[in-house]
């Protein structure tokens, strides 16, 4: 976090002071309030009086409810944006590599005919995962000073004064309520925000250059392709052509990544600031003040920076129209610099000295490791049969890395096999509410099958091969419980009514170019028609179809062997913190760790 935000970070964490006429029994404004307030004797009520404050009250907690809304709903946006500011950056710096290592082992073609394939879209996929899960700690400080400072910019455009140490009082916000409530009608009148590339941000030359003078040493002037993609061809034809392959094979792999990136569903994650404004917002109105007082310093800092003149306003929505009007080119990437999150209450923090010395970025990973290893647990005891030890132990890895969608998909796995069709139902609707998969959507459509649920199943198998039309188990699961087309009223959507958001990225998803020799019967209305991929500017090597693998390289770990981590006994705590000092004693364990400069690739076969 930049040191200007670095005071709304323990403001953030520290309780208001409380004045010494306040009630014992209340304390921070921010997570505890005590409603009953007895200033007044309400002995003999006037039924006049008590229709006034009611009225009042209502009014004030549908103004709150509002406020928090526009918040929650402009943090998605910050999200979309800037972590598709962050796959631009990934498209520019790791995607060259990722190239010139999959066409080195593969020659200069295979990248352009593959880059659709299994094998590099769930690469990608792990990769964006991971990142993923720190979008919301990264983006929430950010997002909420934004959205404070175009509140703040809508009050003083309507002559609501503010106050220069306590901010906007959300009480005065009241005789505007109908605008406000107009902008959040606006927002949610929006289509739900993908992650796609920044419009304002310009074409990938940097990425094609670098990409190319690396491949020079291999491919370059007088030097043959001897990986099979110019094979017979004079020199400098060679030349000339695995330019082209390399270059198209870098275009398609940018395609691929943001078509994998629309996977995900922005409304799965930020779960810590998204639980603080639907189950802790309070409707009385001191939520929003307190977080006018943490915020108004730093707004007012950087309007002194920025030089702004006092009288002259902007316009209230200080940023734009969140990710659709956006239009900087000097946009942070926030995932390259240190940061600081306001997302832990005080008295949830640790309060040994060595995590008080861990940066944020630390602790997340310290985090990852904990739920990992609960992960491994789960594992073993899932392939010894003992599923009730298995879902105890994936239950735990979720608690402690929320966001990380496959362990409610190993959840839904043992659920399955405890045939408790319910929970696994569940389980999977939690996954594919972050990430649309084609296990998530699998294992839900085997749960639905077992409930008598076939049409909700059908929907399931039908989004698995828009994901991955290859899928020969779903092409017969559906041909097996659907022998015969469905009456012309039935409807074939990508995914049931109980999942929302699934269903419009599914169908979306229907539009997108499937891998080469996907199967498909477009004589059954419940199998999707695959579209014939695009076809190569160039013709195929004779080493594009091999069989690459692209795995990430395992982190090993010496850790002391009392490391604390959860277990099954441990349910519903948000986890042990690190013990001040470590025994001597250590072990080695190995953690899977997916990331954009840790990975290898193989040849498996020609």
């Amino acid at each position: 976090m930049p040191a200007k935000y670095s005071h709304v970070k323990k403001r953030a964490a520290s309780t208001p002071k409380k004045s010494a006429s306040s009630n014992a029994n209340s304390s921070s404004h921010a997570h505890h309030h005590n409603h009953s307030h007895n200033h007044k004797d309400h002995r003999h009520p006037s039924p006049h009086t008590d229709r006034s404050i009611s009225q009042a009250v209502s009014a004030v907690a549908q103004l709150e409810r509002t406020i928090a809304r526009i918040i929650l709903i402009r943090f998605e946006q910050d999200i979309v944006r800037l972590f598709s500011t962050h796959l631009y950056c990934v498209a520019l710096l790791h995607l060259p590599t990722f190239v010139l290592r999959c066409v080195t082992v593969g020659g200069p073609s295979w990248v352009a005919a593959n880059a659709d394939c299994d094998e590099i879209k769930d690469f990608f996929r792990s990769a964006i995962a991971m990142d993923l899960r720190q979008a919301g700690e990264r983006v929430a400080t950010k997002s909420v000073l934004w959205t404070y400072t175009a509140l703040r910019h809508f009050a003083k455009s309507n002559g609501v004064p503010i106050c220069q140490k306590r901010g906007l009082h959300s009480v005065r916000l009241l005789p505007h309520y109908d605008a406000l409530k107009a902008h959040l009608d606006s927002l949610e009148a929006q289509h739900p925000p993908a992650f796609a590339k920044p419009p304002h941000l310009g074409p990938m030359t940097e990425g094609i250059r670098a990409l190319e003078d690396a491949c020079e040493s291999k491919y370059g002037k007088g030097k043959s392709s001897a990986s099979g993609g110019a094979k017979g061809k004079g020199s400098g034809d060679a030349a000339a052509d695995w330019r082209q392959r390399v270059r198209e094979g870098y275009d398609r792999a940018c395609a691929t990544l943001w078509r994998v990136a629309r996977e995900f569903d922005v409304r799965g994650y930020g779960l810590v600031l998204r639980e603080k404004l639907t189950a802790k917002w309070c409707d009385c109105g001191c939520s929003t003040d307190h977080l006018s007082e943490v915020c108004e310093k730093t707004v007012r800092l950087e309007e002194e920076e920025s030089g702004v003149r006092s009288g002259k306003e902007r316009e209230w929505d200080g940023r734009g129209s969140g990710v659709f009007g956006w239009g900087t080119e000097e946009e942070e990437d926030i995932w390259d610099v240190d940061f600081d999150f306001v997302g832990m209450d005080p008295e949830s923090k640790p309060d040994s000295p060595l995590e008080s010395d861990m940066t944020v970025a630390e602790l997340m990973e310290w985090r990852y490791l904990r739920a990992e290893r609960e992960k491994e647990q789960g594992n073993i005891a899932f392939k010894k049969g003992n599923y009730p030890e298995a879902i105890e132990r994936y239950k735990s890895a979720y608690r402690i890395e929320p966001e990380l969608p496959h362990y409610q998909l190993n959840l839904a796995a043992a659920y399955l096999k405890l045939q408790n069709f319910i929970e696994a139902e569940k389980a999977c609707d939690v996954a594919l509410g972050q990430h649309r998969s084609v296990k998530g959507y699998w294992r839900r459509a085997q749960a639905r099958k077992a409930q008598g649920r076939i049409e909700d199943a059908l929907r399931d198998l039908r989004a698995v091969l828009r994901l991955q039309p290859s899928n020969t188990e779903a092409l017969a699961e559906i041909i097996s419980l659907s022998p015969s087309p469905p009456p012309a009223s039935s409807p074939i959507a990508s995914s049931s009514s109980s999942q929302p958001s699934c269903s419009a990225s599914s169908s979306s998803s229907s539009s997108r170019p499937p891998p080469s020799g996907a199967g498909s019967s477009p004589a059954h209305p419940w199998i999707p028609t695959s579209k014939p991929p695009k076809a190569l500017p160039f013709p195929r090597g004779a080493w594009d179809g091999r069989k690459l693998k692209i795995s990430p390289i395992p982190i090993t770990v010496d850790i002391p062997v009392d490391f604390p981590f959860l277990g099954p006994e441990d349910k519903g705590k948000a986890g042990p913190s690190p013990p001040a000092s470590y025994s001597e004693k250590t072990i080695s364990q190995t953690f899977s760790y997916p990331s954009w400069e840790r990975y290898m690739v193989q040849k498996i076969s020609d």
